[in-house]
């Protein structure tokens, strides 16, 4: 059974596919690469990429074991984009201030945020928000302080608050019209926790 997702819309690549494919067609190939332009250089410019299995464990830019708490085993954004090695792209949270909220199940088929989801959204408009590797997930990007990951229950979807100690999958697809840069999240943080 193949298991490779694509990195751009998480479906499943064909059989065809090569082996070290990282996209289902050329549309998402290249929608990839524009979205990749989009990243906040505030996470692009910091050495904490990894790559990622399709189970979503740590790997190194070479394809070994890596961790999110041994900087040995983490590189620059560069490194791990033109690397082949598993699924895709992952950042290394490591206690500096950035966080990720985790919306999981907060896009309805269509795409759309569920009510939930979108309350949470509308506390947040200076953050950049991406759709995770699942499709029907959110991860929302800013600055925090955070003393230890939570996870929240929500109206059907869940909320994990991230801020060390963690790797987040990263896709690259803006959701709507994010900004390509971080914001603050402390006053939602203070809010939910």
């Amino acid at each position: 059974m193949n298991t490779r997702r694509c990195e751009h819309c998480g479906g499943h690549l064909p059989a065809r596919h090569a082996h070290n494919a990282r996209f289902c067609s050329g549309r998402c190939r290249v929608a990839a690469h524009r979205a990749r332009k989009r990243l906040p250089e505030e996470l692009t410019a910091r050495a904490r990429w990894v790559r990622h299995t399709a189970r979503k464990a740590p790997l190194t830019a070479a394809g070994r074991a890596a961790s999110s708490t041994d900087p040995a085993t983490w590189t620059d954004y560069a490194t791990v984009a033109r690397s082949q090695a598993g699924t895709g792209l992952g950042f290394v949270l490591d206690g500096d201030g950035v966080v990720c909220v985790d919306l999981d199940h907060a896009l309805d088929e269509q795409g759309r945020a569920l009510p939930w989801a979108r309350r949470i959204l509308e506390r947040t408009p200076g953050c950049w928000t991406e759709v995770s590797v699942s499709g029907r997930g959110l991860h929302v990007w800013g600055y925090g302080r955070l003393e230890a990951g939570r996870r929240l229950s929500m109206d059907g979807g869940s909320v994990e608050l991230y801020g060390w100690g963690r790797f987040i999958a990263v896709t690259g697809r803006g959701y709507g019209s994010t900004p390509a840069r971080l914001g603050d999240l402390q006053p939602l943080l203070d809010e939910l926790l």
